[in-house]
């Protein structure tokens, strides 16, 4: 399949719906000067083409409860373990993000908890799947950076 080429008014849109993926089409027609019908077709050419993945929602999980976020490194008795550990580890919702990684850890998870007691809980659970050999948390003070714009503008510019 050849690969797809975004032009300037592609990249607009694409800021305009990493700012706000609600914004309607009719909107971000008006800002750029074209018909409404044209975005419509430009998004549905760059889903596609798989570059536009559906859409997500970016809630404020201090306001939900869950203000606390860890970071475990788990370590797998055996490598061959990993499909079936993470199968395990899918099924633990406070478990938000999990990376098969290189060097010290064999998984890594982002953790979201009501407090600490919470995600000791959570962090408890993921040592009793069957193939961990043992976690290593690391608790998260504040999350920074957080910016998926600040890379989507970067790889805009490479193109």
């Amino acid at each position: 399949m050849a690969k797809f080429k975004l032009d300037e008014i592609d990249h607009q849109i694409l800021d305009m719906l990493i700012d706000n993926t609600r914004v309607p089409f009719t909107d971000i027609a008006k800002k750029l000067v074209i018909s409404a019908g044209t975005v419509h077709v430009r998004v549905k050419k760059m889903e596609e083409a798989g570059i536009i993945k559906g859409s997500s929602l970016t809630l404020d999980y201090k306001k939900l409860g869950y203000s606390f976020i860890a970071y475990v490194g788990v370590f797998l008795q055996k490598t061959s373990q990993t499909k079936f550990v993470l199968e395990r580890i899918n099924e633990i919702p406070f478990v938000t993000v999990a990376h098969v990684t290189t060097g010290k850890f064999n998984i890594f998870c982002k953790i979201r908890a009501k407090n600490t007691e919470h995600a000791k809980d959570v962090i408890f659970k993921l040592d009793d799947i069957e193939g961990v050999y043992r976690t290593e948390t690391m608790i998260s003070l504040e999350e920074s950076i957080n910016d998926k714009k600040r890379l989507m503008h970067s790889i805009f510019n490479e193109l």
